[in-house]
């Protein structure tokens, strides 16, 4: 089944390592995948843009099927490999309601994040301002909190729809991962911290670990006064 899927991806790209995740709970390994890099600007060669114009990965491809968003990527192998693997779409009304709305939400989180974190590569130079960095930095605090209570009433040990794993945590955990290994601290934000512990260990996750982030596991410190 999966010899006829491709993709292609880029290491440490949240994008990109939800639908690795998707992949691995469905039990979909053995497609064809090719790393790319962001630094070489390889995103933008003529194998990528025959797939997705935008240029932009990860680039997935099923057949004759091709889906360029994440979270559109990871939906449709839920939809079409359902009974196999790992249910990420849960029956029940209120998990399912919660599920879908924290998966959703992840959309901010990872926005306010990299306004953050790539607020240098963002805004060109003469237009950078120390007050728009703070308001970022701001909007994100505020983002973080949200998710500190969040799963503060879910309660220790639980995922972000409930008890069981979800398509809320392949979409949401690469953005947590992402803010860890940029300096947040665990001590300001336990309830993420023990997410991250919870789930950073997980087959799934532990086998699509960004590769450069293998090869250097220290963290930077962009968030660390968060």
């Amino acid at each position: 089944m999966a010899k006829d899927m491709t993709l292609l991806w880029g290491s440490g790209s949240p994008p990109c390592w939800r639908v690795m995740i998707a992949l691995e709970e469905k039990n979909l390994q053995g497609y064809n995948q090719k790393l790319l890099s962001f630094e070489k600007m390889e995103h933008k060669s003529q194998q990528v843009l025959d797939m997705n114009p935008r240029g932009q990965l990860p680039s997935f491809k099923h057949g004759n099927n091709i889906l360029n968003e994440s979270f559109a990527a990871c939906l449709y192998l839920e939809s079409q490999f359902k009974s196999q693997g790992t249910k990420l779409i849960p029956d029940g009304a209120a998990e399912q309601a919660l599920m879908y709305q924290r998966m959703f939400e992840g959309v901010t989180l990872a926005e306010k994040m990299a306004n953050v974190i790539y607020y240098n590569w963002k805004v060109p130079e003469g237009e950078r301002h120390d007050s728009a960095l703070k308001r970022n930095r701001e909007a994100l605090v505020t983002e973080l909190k949200l998710w500190e209570g969040y799963l503060q009433k879910l309660g220790a040990g639980s995922y972000m729809a409930g008890k069981n794993f979800s398509m809320a945590d392949v979409i949401v955990f690469p953005s947590v991962a992402y803010i860890f290994r940029f300096g947040l601290s665990p001590e300001r934000y336990p309830k993420l911290a023990e997410y991250f512990a919870l789930l950073k260990e997980r087959p799934s996750i532990k086998g699509t670990w960004p590769p450069h982030w293998l090869e250097n596991p220290q963290n930077q410190d962009t968030l660390k006064d968060l």
